[in-house]
């Protein structure tokens, strides 16, 4: 046989053997037409089903999660701005109620000091006062004008600074002095507040200033602290003062006034008011209308708890009001009238007005009869 035909029948045998196992296919080309098995998708066996739909929850609990993780951290961030301006407005609110009850005070002490008065005089052409105890006399000749129950002994709460105030200045301590508000000083028999928070620095001056004209219970509290001696020398230098001026139904067991065993008489308290009248500084602080101090930084307004030291009606050289339970609404003075000093104490009063209405009703009584003080000054000069 030739080679040429030998290499034609070889190529021939070729082509009609199957292919092999490692031989690669190559892929049929299908069309829409195309019907054949090997353009039909191969079936999806359980297993790879299962893979699958696995797989598509995995990938929608991912996506699931994140955005779930997303939105929980949204609410968080979003509920944490609302907790903000909640407590912005809150603060804000609160503030706003603060500053409006300070408004109603000062717009009621004027209504009390300012508003007409009536004057209701006794079967004796006395006035009739609401205190329960009274002291009302001549300073300069010792004549007393009005009293009730004049002897009689009872708390008298912050009436209790003027002594404070005394005792103070007559220690010779340095009113430059920085003094510290401590816890001793907090208030925890009463539960009163205080502006003057722990902490709070103010000169000894300023301390003496804010126990008078306000009242400012950790003031006297840290200016008895702060004596030589302590709060013990103090309170003892208290009543043996008290002893010195006649004060013979007065004691003292505190600087503030904030305890009921602070006792004394009406009477014993005139010879208070006219004792503190002698010291320059007691004068002016007790009569003070208004001052302001920065207390941690920020400016706060102190004013006078007695609203008549604003009153054109009155001349008032000393001042001095106190409350608490036991003693009801006190309010002690020196006052010039017909340019005579009175000394008016007014004890145990029921509400808020009542011991500034009284003081108006004893000032229109003897400007109603200006021979009463006038008696007074004859007396004197004969």
């Amino acid at each position: 046989m030739k080679p040429r035909i030998l290499f034609v029948m070889m190529m021939a045998l070729a082509l009609t053997l199957p292919l092999g196992e490692g031989a690669a296919a190559a892929p049929a080309k299908c069309t829409a037409a195309s019907k054949t098995k090997a353009c039909k998708p191969a079936p999806t066996t359980s297993a790879s089903k299962g893979k699958s739909t696995r797989a598509a929850a995995a990938g929608k609990s991912s996506a699931g999660k994140s955005s779930a993780g997303k939105s929980a951290a949204g609410k968080k961030q979003a509920g944490k701005k609302r907790a903000e301006r909640s407590g912005r407005v809150t603060k804000a609110k609160r503030t706003l109620e603060s500053k409006l009850a300070v408004a109603k005070k000062r717009a009621a002490r004027a209504r009390a000091a300012d508003e007409p008065i009536t004057l209701r005089l006794d079967e004796h052409g006395l006035p009739r006062l609401n205190s329960s105890a009274f002291y009302v006399a001549n300073q300069s000749t010792g004549e007393v004008l009005l009293q009730r129950n004049a002897r009689q002994v009872i708390p008298i709460a912050s009436i209790t600074k003027l002594m404070t105030a005394i005792v103070v200045l007559e220690s010779g301590s340095n009113l430059n002095d920085m003094l510290t508000i401590t816890d001793d000083d907090v208030d925890y028999l009463k539960g009163t507040s205080s502006r003057l928070g722990v902490g709070t620095r103010l000169t000894r001056e300023d301390m003496l200033l804010l126990a008078l004209m306000s009242s400012e219970n950790r003031a006297a509290s840290a200016l008895a602290r702060h004596y030589p001696g302590g709060r013990a020398a103090f309170i003892n230098a208290m009543n043996v003062k008290a002893r010195l001026i006649g004060m013979s139904e007065t004691r003292f067991y505190d600087s503030t006034g904030l305890t009921p065993r602070n006792v004394s008489s009406p009477r014993d308290l005139s010879r208070l008011v006219a004792a503190a009248s002698a010291y320059p500084q007691i004068r002016e602080f007790s009569t003070t209308e208004e001052r302001y101090f920065y207390i941690n930084g920020q400016p706060k307004r102190f004013g006078n708890t007695n609203g008549l030291v604003r009153s054109p009606d009155w001349v008032i050289s000393v001042s001095k009001t106190g409350y608490i339970s036991e003693a009801g609404r006190c309010l002690v003075m020196q006052a010039w009238m017909q340019d005579q000093p009175l000394l008016i104490v007014l004890m145990d009063a029921n509400g808020r007005s009542t011991r500034t209405v009284d003081a108006q009703r004893v000032r229109l009584w003897l400007e109603e009869k200006p021979e009463r003080l006038a008696s007074t000054r004859r007396n004197q000069q004969g």
